[in-house]
């Protein structure tokens, strides 16, 4: 079964939940970028595996995850409880079967659960990789699955906010089979870093308009 990378920063609001709907034969792996509000402590006492980065920034995490993950088929997820482990089978059945080699989780907002300047952000990233790479994507959506050994072989090298961008654009351009499946995207718990704020969507964009260039 899959192993889950959950890259952290300061999620200790959100973990309990998160990691008491993991579901069954799913393995968390809790990468922890220098959290000061006890993530790691926290984690651990909820039986996930609990790494320590000391390299900031999410690429660093996630790619931290998928070098010490050893299932064939590893997920990656956002642990800020937007996103609804359970939803995780959805995502890696058809990577587990063989039948795509990336699968994304398609957000669909709930609850006002995905501001306006983020949609906006990753309509136009989408676009651009549509025009790039010839896919139909509609969403870069940070809940995803594939095989950890095809992954490695896309050598990604971005260790911010592109990572994810890099890994759908590279896996496109090699000619990898994507799909999409629409999974529910509530509020986050807690403080956005990232695509709840305007100043952390521009980051994310400045990241991912490097890889575009």
């Amino acid at each position: 079964m899959p192993d889950v990378v959950l890259p952290v920063l300061n999620e200790a609001a959100a973990l309990p939940e998160v990691l008491g709907r993991m579901p069954a034969g799913y393995r968390p792996i809790v990468v922890d970028n220098a959290s000061t509000d006890g993530s790691a402590e926290v984690a651990r006492s909820h039986g996930a595996t609990v790494l320590h980065e000391p390299q900031r920034g999410f690429g660093a995490a996630c790619h931290r995850g998928l070098l010490s993950a050893d299932a064939e088929v590893v997920c990656f997820m956002d642990c800020d409880g937007s996103l609804d482990p359970a939803d995780l089978v959805m995502v890696g059945t058809p990577v587990i079967e063989g039948v795509a080699d990336l699968v994304l989780g398609r957000r669909s907002a709930v609850n006002g659960g995905w501001p306006l300047h983020s949609r906006l952000a990753n309509r136009w990233l989408s676009r651009r990789v549509n025009k790039v790479a010839g896919t139909g994507l509609r969403d870069i959506g940070p809940m995803r699955a594939a095989r950890r050994d095809a992954l490695l072989e896309l050598d990604l090298r971005d260790r911010r906010f592109g990572y994810s961008f890099e890994m759908v654009l590279k896996a496109a351009l090699a000619g990898w089979r994507l799909r999409e499946i629409v999974v529910p995207y509530a509020p986050r718990i807690g403080k956005s870093k990232v695509t709840g704020s305007l100043r952390g969507t521009v980051k994310a964009a400045a990241d991912i308009g490097r890889w575009l260039r």
